[in-house]
């Protein structure tokens, strides 16, 4: 694993995406391990994305998301599939790009300073294993240009995460 150091001054926001998706792959190489690279993509996310309050992951089993590694305040534990946004990213097999979360039916208040949301489906074998959850303070703070960013991302993560054991709790 390479380490990323944190003294930056990216000239746009395109220098440091670019710098954030080959760190994510630098994180990841020479390392399977799911959570450990859950848990160092949340930390590089959180430290470069501006305007965000909470991003982590939730992993899929039994029809239930499960916490998994994140940066911010305490989170809501399990959420189930087709509940809140994450919920309905899985039943809906999307991701899930909310400009106001207070208007979205159903949306569960894990920090009440979240205004809009964005989740992508994690994938493996073509099944949804989890997702990557991605909140801010700001209203309508996500553009479909970082839905593409955010799902090359997850695409990395995947891509070197061994989830082979998945196969026999994807439900």
């Amino acid at each position: 694993m390479t380490s990323v150091s944190s003294v930056h001054n990216f000239k746009d926001d395109k220098e440091r995406d670019i710098f954030i998706l080959q760190s994510v792959r630098s994180l990841c190489e020479g390392n399977n391990h799911y959570i450990s690279n859950a848990a160092n993509i949340s930390a590089l996310l959180f430290e470069y994305i501006p305007n965000i309050n909470w991003i982590g992951f939730y992993f899929l089993h039994n029809n239930i998301l499960h916490l998994g590694p994140f940066q911010g305040k305490v989170a809501c534990t399990h959420i189930l599939v087709g509940k809140g946004v994450c919920g309905t990213a899985v039943t809906e097999k999307k991701s899930q790009r909310i400009a106001n979360v207070h208007d979205f039916p159903g949306h569960i208040a894990c920090d009440s300073a979240s205004n809009s949301e964005l989740v992508i489906p994690l994938w493996y074998n073509e099944n949804i294993i989890g997702v990557l959850d991605i909140d801010s303070p700001l209203f309508t703070r996500f553009s479909i240009s970082d839905e593409i960013f955010f799902t090359q991302i997850t695409a990395i993560f995947s891509e070197h995460s061994d989830f082979s054991f998945y196969s026999s709790v994807i439900t």
